[in-house]
């Protein structure tokens, strides 16, 4: 036995009108760190593989914003989740083009806006070094290098989650302080150090933070 269908249904169908659509329509974004990309390899080709690094959507947009052309410029100005709107990704060439179809810049020839929206893939905290690179990505515009995401006011930081700090896109964590000078005043040494692990494993309090609160003579009081 067929489905029923209503008589709308039927019409619709028989006159070849679409069912459904997506718009607008999403790109994926790639999140890895430095040499981090994700590596398809089989026997044939494993050589080849070990020493070329794999383009993906990030690298290329480092790329993208090297370039001293008006394109180049252009992408300077924009977020990482901007990119898809006026430019496509290329899947065979593994490179970002510029759009040819859309709303034209206002004072940019050559320049095409699209209503396709970049989606940046979720990071785990717990990743916490390519979680601060995700965030970093979201609020500075027009990186050129994973150098230049960790690099604030002229000076390189080890680390994003650094660099995050440095720009205050964190809170402080002045609070865990206040916390372990509280429980001074009451608690045993010994419950001392388990709220301090506590901290440690379970609240990701920064590396200045970290230095800060294990300075506490408290600690080894009963040692």
């Amino acid at each position: 036995m067929g489905r029923y269908i209503s008589s709308s249904e039927a019409i619709w169908r028989i006159f070849s009108f679409p069912i459904h659509e997506r718009e607008p329509s999403v790109q994926h974004l790639a999140v890895h760190l430095e040499n981090g990309q994700r590596v398809y390899f089989t026997e044939e080709n494993i050589l080849q593989r070990a020493f070329e690094t794999p383009k993906t959507t990030l690298t290329e947009f480092f790329t993208l914003c090297q370039k001293s052309d008006v394109f180049g410029q252009f992408a300077k100005t924009l977020l990482y989740t901007d990119v898809p709107r006026y430019f496509t990704w290329n899947k065979i060439g593994k490179k970002w083009e510029p759009r040819k179809q859309g709303k034209p810049h206002p004072s940019i020839p050559g320049i095409f806006k699209a209503k396709t929206l970049g989606r940046l893939y979720t990071v785990h905290p717990k990743q916490r070094e390519c979680f601060f690179l995700r965030l970093l990505l979201v609020n500075i515009p027009g990186p050129t290098s994973f150098e230049y995401l960790r690099t604030v006011n002229d000076r390189v930081f080890n680390t994003y989650q650094d660099a995050c700090c440095e720009l205050q896109l964190l809170e402080a964590d002045n609070h865990w302080d206040l916390t372990l000078a509280d429980a001074a005043l009451t608690s045993t040494p010994n419950n001392i150090r388990q709220l301090f692990a506590i901290i440690l494993t379970t609240c990701f309090p920064t590396q200045s933070s970290t230095k800060s609160m294990s300075k506490f003579r408290f600690h080894t009081r009963d040692v």
